[in-house]
């Protein structure tokens, strides 16, 4: 097995620690905040990051601009520039973290999924584990440009599914929609903290809040994980993720490739477009 080859979609801080210097080892930090929170990704990034560590912007950078929906899914030709313009190459193994501990980041190993990577994985517990373990830290602002990187991207269509394509899967019996938001949203028991947006659920979805996939900012076992989707789907069945605007929903993909779920895809519009207006039916 090559030094730095990954067994799993997540790595721990102890491997990280161990790979972190490897040739080809490209490390990420995904950190994302709410919109509201009062908290700049970028800055502190640029005040606390594991040694090497690029920011990968899918906020406001690597997406679709065009889209009125946040941080949607660029195409596949900007994002294999915009990621070569950081550095990176197919040739690399990539590992991505956020400072929450187990949050955003899936959102960009998903993102690299959609573009034919497989060689990335999450780094389960994020910055916090990282410190935990006594890893260093880097700080200040990166003024050199890296060298170009040679990315090309192999679009897989299965990862990713628009609201009109998901609307004719809806009654499809091989087909299970798991919703990430917190039940009380699933429910229409709270509204939704987007302005506009509808209360409630799609017709035939399942609600599985991603908290309970996580525990103290990582992932829970496998084994647990492997119950979680059980209970609620066949094995072959195709999983499709929903969430509020597609970042916790790919906590569930993360989750559910931990698993040994293989047919798995992201809606990338979430609650965000469907509950919007009065195009896409709503059940509470």
């Amino acid at each position: 097995m090559a030094k730095n080859s990954l067994s799993s979609s997540v790595v721990s801080a102890d491997w990280l620690l161990e790979h972190a210097d490897a040739e080809n080892i490209v490390i990420l930090d995904a950190s994302w905040f709410m919109p509201g929170s009062g908290r700049d990704a970028r800055a502190e990034w640029v005040s606390e990051r594991i040694p090497g560590a690029v920011f990968f912007d899918f906020d406001k950078e690597i997406c679709d601009k065009d889209s009125s929906l946040p941080h949607m899914l660029p195409g596949a030709e900007q994002f294999a520039s915009q990621v070569s313009e950081l550095g990176i190459s197919n040739k690399d193994t990539i590992v991505v973290y956020d400072s929450h501990g187990l949050f955003s980041s899936p959102r960009v190993w998903w993102m690299f999924k959609v573009m034919g990577h497989d060689k990335v994985a999450v780094l389960d517990g994020g910055l916090p584990a990282w410190k935990a373990s006594g890893g260093s830290l880097e700080s200040g602002v990166v003024t050199e440009a890296p060298e170009i990187g040679q990315f090309s991207a192999q679009f897989r269509s299965e990862w990713v599914i628009d609201a009109q394509t998901l609307m004719g899967k809806l009654a499809d019996p091989q087909v299970v929609v798991l919703d990430a938001r917190p039940a009380a949203r699933f429910y229409a028991q709270q509204p939704e903290p987007r302005e506009g947006i509808r209360s409630g659920h799609m017709p035939n979805a399942k609600s599985l809040p991603f908290g309970q996939l996580v525990k103290d900012n990582r992932l829970v076992s496998q084994s647990i994980l492997k119950q979680r989707f059980d209970a609620i789907s066949e094995h072959d069945q195709q999983l499709i993720f929903s969430c509020g605007s597609g970042v916790t929903a790919c906590i569930l993909a993360l989750a559910a490739d931990v698993a040994g779920r293989k047919n798995l895809t992201v809606y990338d519009g979430s609650w965000t477009e469907w509950g919007a207006g009065m195009k896409y039916p709503v059940v509470s």
